[in-house]
């Protein structure tokens, strides 16, 4: 059993800087993810070990790895095979890179410091893609159809990520939230439009001296909240307009997986499963 009290762990809130010139990075991560703002239509370089996740919610890309180009309009999802690859924005919109390793990231890279928790269960061993492996895969976010028992998840994986694309208009009702925690792993939950309130609250342990009140995180668009294990949270759109929400996991949900609610699930394989007779 760990030995570590859930109540001395803390969310965190990372906000990302809103102006950015050629070539800066903005870099936010987790223990076992990291997100990348790309907000310039100057190329942009990167390299990982395992597949990358590039969201398009505005303009298009161009997406160049190896010998081939890959064009993905707006609003779509790219996954991005492992290696080095650039991406250049079509217009000054948004890009969002989702990576659970990067090669070319130092530790100054990084908005914010991190310390392991050893509650969280590894990213790895990465799931194995069934076919098209070494390709870029392009998919428009609307051609990604809710399961019928839950209209709220839009879900999508890669080898070692899986992410919930959440949008609504107006403020989320306030009778149907959901508050949850999770045993063993981070969840972020990236505000791209719209204001937010992140709800968190602390188990009581045994030792009252580290019981802590209720938290009530108002979030602006450009913020990652990074939740650890074993704290309560659920999160509400607040205010009219359009609301934007990308939560991220990494491993993938393997509990959603099973629920077949990610749309792409069947195009890998889970290595710590035993394979198909």
């Amino acid at each position: 059993m760990n030995a570590t009290p859930l109540t001395a762990h803390h969310a965190e809130l990372i906000e990302f800087p809103e102006a950015m010139s050629a070539g800066e990075r903005h870099v936010g991560r987790a223990q076992n993810f990291s997100v990348d703002w790309i907000g310039h239509t100057q190329p942009h370089v990167a390299d990982s070990a395992h597949e990358l996740l590039l969201l398009l919610p505005g303009a298009g890309a161009r997406i160049e790895h190896g010998t081939s180009t890959t064009a993905a309009p707006g609003r779509s999802f790219c996954i991005i095979p492992a290696g080095r690859c650039t991406i250049t924005l079509e217009a000054p919109a948004l890009g969002i890179l989702i990576a659970s390793s990067r090669n070319d990231l130092g530790s100054s890279d990084y908005l914010n410091e991190r310390t392991r928790d050893s509650r969280i269960v590894a990213s790895t061993p990465a799931f194995r893609r069934r076919s098209g492996e070494g390709k870029p895969l392009v998919t428009a976010i609307d051609d990604i159809a809710a399961p019928a028992d839950n209209a709220r998840l839009k879900m999508y994986q890669t080898d070692t990520l899986s992410i919930n694309w959440v949008e609504y208009d107006g403020p989320r009702d306030r009778a149907k939230l959901s508050p949850h925690s999770h045993d063993d792993f981070e969840q972020g939950s990236l505000a791209i439009e719209g204001r937010f309130m992140h709800h968190l609250r602390t188990p009581w342990g045994s030792n009252a001296d580290l019981w802590r009140d209720d938290e009530h995180l108002a979030a602006a668009p450009r913020s990652l909240l990074v939740i650890p294990p074993g704290l309560i949270h659920t999160t509400e759109g607040v205010g009219a307009g359009y609301h934007l929400l990308i939560d991220i996991f990494s491993p993938p949900r393997r509990d959603f997986i099973a629920k077949g609610w990610i749309a792409n699930a069947a195009d890998y394989e889970d290595p710590t499963r035993p394979a198909a007779s």
